[in-house]
């Protein structure tokens, strides 16, 4: 977060090794999105990137570090949303959705 409370975009981009465009694109949003401070300050923006940053937060510790979080929320297919990935779950607007999903795992429900 800076100082007014926002994501600070360059440090989380820098933290996944990836550029503004790249992560832009994980997240859901226009690669555009992210190099424009404008655009990037935005509601919709923000809260998109704390749906994503939400997730991979609570999977980090059980999928062996922030890398490999990043790699689960991109590409492990959830069998409960018919296969779909958490990151597209989160694109299609259904972070809530993932959420659930990873609190009833947590208190050992089965996929």
């Amino acid at each position: 977060m800076d100082r007014n409370g926002k994501i600070a975009i360059e440090q989380v981009a820098d933290g996944f090794g990836m550029s503004k465009g790249q992560l832009a694109q994980t997240a859901g949003l226009a690669r555009e999105t992210l190099y424009r401070s404008e655009r990037s300050a935005t509601v919709k923006t923000q809260g998109r990137l704390r749906e994503m940053l939400e997730i991979i937060s609570r999977v980090t510790d059980w999928a062996g570090g922030k890398e490999q979080a990043m790699a689960w929320y991109r590409a492990q297919p959830l069998p409960a949303f018919g296969g779909r990935t958490a990151e597209a779950l989160v694109k299609e607007g259904k972070a809530a959705a993932v959420r659930d999903y990873l609190d009833h795992m947590a208190v050992g429900g089965f996929a």
